[in-house]
Parts: structure tokens; C-alpha cells; sequence
């Protein structure tokens, strides 16, 4: 148990190194863009530059988010804080389409009063700088968040790597402006870096609602699945009503288990938790896996292996395979 603490602890501090370090670079990075804008009066890069503050009070959330997800299950919160990641990037998400909405209605400005660049190549060099350093810690977010199951900082790595392909967009667009020196592709690449951060925010929006919403996590489930599938038998008959749900790195599993309907509840009880122990070792989860027994009232003579049953219906007819449309039912088969 102490070296289980041990390891959480951490992976918590990791986590929050990694949220500190996306809020200190996009605290530079926005003063390399707004610098890049007053050089050049470019509309693209001060698209990119408005993306940036949205970037610093994302990486604040996240900071924010981290801090109080780390926080153990208590009394009020028995699965614990883990949910406040989805918060967190739905916050991110919204506040990439607000950003995506100020790029448009500059970009039309711009459009409409007529565009004007200068000093291209001193904002090329900032603005390819900056996205070059975003695309390294986006890249080292997602990679950090998905190890250590962490939705606010993969939502925020996502969020940063939009940003580089954001900047990657701007400087092609001046590139073509220096070269062909028609300044109306400036706010037209803007337009074209709104609508890639509008479809970004979507994504995480709607990733964030279906955790909040418990959406069914097909994947996990079918994780849990191929391992019970290889632990049925010898009492253990057979799974159904199956769920799951995360929250932050906790997970929670919960299923039906039938069993035969003479054994007593220690017996049904003892087989139950050496299977959760078994199955959640197998899977690495952070979490827990909670068994309801359920008597089989020999409807399931024909799946049941058991050798030294006295009241069955019918023999044996050989293993079936456990499908997720019937691990996840309610109810039994009848």
C-alpha cells in the first residue's frame, strides 16, 4: 500500500510539473506573439496572438484543475475529484472557440478596412519560433496526460499542438504574402486558423461532456471483458449488467456475477472478491471493481461447467463466448 502512495504521489507531482510548464512557456510565448503583431500589423499573427492569452488562462485551469483532482476521495466525494478534469477541458474548449470568434471578426475587419503588412521577415522568425516550442510541449503534454491518465493535460497538450498547426498556417500565409506581396492572404490564412481552432474546440467540448455524462467507455469496457472472459468457469458462470466510468485516473467497474445458487453467500462472497482482485491487477487500473452475486436459479445449466452440481437442468454444452451486448444487459438471458 505504501509503495502504491508512493507511486500516485508521484505521478500527482509530475502532473503538476507538466501544468506548470505549459503556463510558464505560454506566458513567454504570448509576449513573443504580441511582439510579432506590433512588428508586423499582421491579422494572422495577432489571430495567433489572441490564441495565446487564451492559452495562459488555459494553462491556469489546468494548474488549477490538477491541484484539486489530486486530491483523495473523501465523504462528499467518494469516487474523488477526478471529474474536475472534463471541467477543465470544457473550460479549454470553450475558450478556444471564444478565441476562434475574436480571429474572425478581425480577420473580416481587416478584410473589409483593407490589410497592411510590414517587417515579414523578423515576424516569420518569432512567430516559427513560437510554433516550434508549442508543438514540443504539445507533444510532451499529450504524452505526459495519457500516461498518467490525465484529460486536463491532454486536453491542454491538444490545445498547444492546435497552436503550432495555427502558427505553421501563419507563417505559409506571410510566406506567400512576402512572395507574391498580395496582402489579402494574411487575413484569409486567419479565417482558415478560426475555423481549425472552432472544429478543435468542438472535439474537446465533446469529449468533456460525455465523461461528465458517463458515457459508455466502449474501449475500457472491452478491456475489462477480455480479461473476465478468460476467468469464466468452475463457479464462475457468467457476467452481465457491466459498467464503467473514470474520473481523472480512478476507475470504477461494476457488474453482476452469477454463480450457483447453492453456494453460500462466504463461498459467493470469497469467489467474487479473489475475481476483483485478479481482474483489476491484470487491467493496471487505478480503481475499483465491485461484484453484485446473482444466483443462477438454473437458467444457465448449459454454460455452467461445474462438476458437483446436484440440481441441474441440463448437461453442459460447452463454452460460449461472452459478448459485450450481453456483459452489458441489465438482466439475465432467458
Amino acid at each position: 500500500m505504501a509503495d502504491d502512495s508512493g507511486i500516485e504521489a508521484g505521478d500527482a507531482r509530475l502532473r503538476l510539473r507538466a501544468g506548470a510548464l505549459s503556463l510558464a512557456v505560454a506566458l513567454a510565448l504570448l509576449g513573443a506573439k504580441f511582439l510579432a503583431y506590433r512588428m508586423t500589423g499582421s491579422a494572422a499573427v495577432l489571430s495567433d496572438a489572441l490564441e495565446s492569452i487564451v492559452n495562459v488562462l488555459a494553462a491556469l485551469f489546468t494548474l488549477g484543475s490538477l491541484v484539486f483532482a489530486g486530491r483523495p476521495a473523501d465523504r462528499n466525494h467518494p469516487y474523488g475529484h477526478g471529474k474536475v478534469e472534463y471541467l477543465s477541458a470544457a473550460f479549454e474548449g470553450g475558450l478556444i472557440a471564444f478565441a476562434a470568434l475574436l480571429i474572425l471578426f478581425e480577420a473580416v475587419r481587416v478584410l473589409i478596412d483593407g490589410p497592411e503588412v510590414r517587417n515579414l521577415d523578423q515576424g516569420l522568425a518569432i512567430v516559427l519560433a513560437a510554433g516550434v516550442a508549442n508543438l514540443l510541449l504539445g507533444l510532451f503534454l499529450v504524452r505526459v496526460g495519457r500516461r498518467h491518465a490525465s484529460l486536463a493535460l491532454v486536453a491542454d497538450g491538444q490545445h498547444v499542438l492546435s497552436d503550432w498547426w495555427s502558427s505553421a498556417g501563419i507563417v505559409l500565409g506571410l510566406a506567400l504574402v512576402r512572395w507574391s506581396g498580395k496582402a489579402w492572404i494574411d487575413p484569409v490564412v486567419a479565417v482558415l486558423v478560426a475555423l481549425l481552432l472552432l472544429r478543435t474546440a468542438w472535439r474537446l467540448v465533446r469529449e468533456s461532456a460525455g465523461g461528465l455524462l458517463d458515457e459508455e467507455d466502449t474501449a475500457l469496457l472491452e478491456r475489462v471483458l477480455t480479461v473476465l472472459r478468460a476467468r469464466l468457469g468452475g463457479g464462475v458462470i457468467r457476467v452481465h449488467h457491466l459498467r464503467a466510468m473514470r474520473t481523472g485516473r480512478f476507475h470504477h467497474v461494476d457488474a453482476h456475477l452469477v454463480v450457483p445458487e447453492f453456494w453460500s453467500v462466504e463461498r459467493a462472497h470469497q469467489a467474487a472478491e479473489g475475481l476483483e482482485s485478479a481482474v483489476m491487477r491484470e487491467l493496471g487500473l487505478d480503481g475499483e471493481l465491485a461484484f453484485h452475486t446473482d444466483p443462477c436459479h438454473r437458467a444457465y445449466c448449459a454454460l455452467c461447467d461445474l462438476s458437483d452440481c446436484a440440481v441441474r437442468r441440463e448437461p453442459f454444452a460447452g463454452p460460449q463466448p461472452l459478448t459485450l451486448e450481453e456483459a452489458v444487459r441489465p438482466d439475465r438471458p432467458v
